[in-house]
């Protein structure tokens, strides 16, 4: 009888080109896949809860796939992590009802995204933070942040080449905190669009530097135009931090 489980993947987003498998470019659901298909002795595939960009990293992205196998979740997870790269893992291998699916059944997604805010750059966590030198003002940001609450058009904080259907989107909370030489930014919301979280922080960044004024950020949202909005963050400063169901 066919089961449906769920995987929580961490991985170290630097050598793929994000989750969805692609031609001529490797990506975590193409290593996963096969590492699971070798395990399983079948072609099987792994839906997510959303894509992951390039470069991007996630501490638990849950996707799920369905098997007749009989092996134990646990001796799932330790083959799946005795094959798999060093810089992808999974967490957790967990049961779930055949009903359940990663994306359509999450409630909201917790992204965060970190700078490094000091005059020297980092050795150990270069991959994991956005090296910004310049001083920022955080409460100005904080205040530029408010305005991105709520149900809003988002139109201007997406990629050109985003084909979600609608830019309506609702941003649950948005914080931002100084943790020492750091600058830590969390954004949690149902559904994000492509490059959003990326494009909130190069325009916070801009209020942050005093390019612009943190009301600004208002007539950008409002404007629903890319090409007035900040530009976009790098990938390696972003963490899929949890999906919540």
């Amino acid at each position: 009888m066919e089961k449906k489980y769920l995987l929580l993947i961490e991985y170290e987003g630097t050598a793929y080109h994000g989750w969805q498998v692609q031609i001529n470019a490797i990506t975590i659901q193409e290593v996963v896949e096969k590492c699971l298909s070798r395990i399983l002795n079948t072609r099987t595939t792994v839906l997510s809860s959303g894509r992951t960009d390039a470069g991007v990293h996630s501490e638990g992205l849950p996707a799920h796939f369905v098997t007749a196998s009989k092996m134990s979740m646990g001796e799932m997870q330790l083959a799946l992590n005795s094959l798999l790269p060093h810089d992808i893992s999974i967490r957790e291998v967990r049961e779930v009802p055949m009903a359940f699916n990663a994306r359509g059944s999450a409630k909201s997604k917790l992204y965060r995204y970190t700078i490094l805010n000091r005059d020297y750059p980092s050795a150990l966590n270069f991959r994991r933070s956005w090296f910004v030198p310049h001083e920022l003002d955080v409460t100005a940001m904080q205040n530029g942040a408010k305005y991105l609450m709520g149900e809003h058009d988002f139109t201007s904080f997406r990629a050109g080449n985003c084909n979600a259907k609608s830019p309506v989107r609702t941003m649950k909370r948005v914080e931002i905190l100084r943790q020492s030489d750091y600058v830590v930014f969390e954004f949690e919301g149902k559904g994000f669009l492509k490059h959003m979280v990326r494009n909130f922080v190069g325009t916070l960044i801009y209020v942050g530097k005093k390019k612009i004024p943190a009301e600004q950020v208002k007539t950008i949202l409002e404007t629903c135009d890319r090409k007035v909005a900040g530009p976009t963050a790098p990938s390696h400063g972003l963490c899929l931090i949890k999906v919540e169901y």
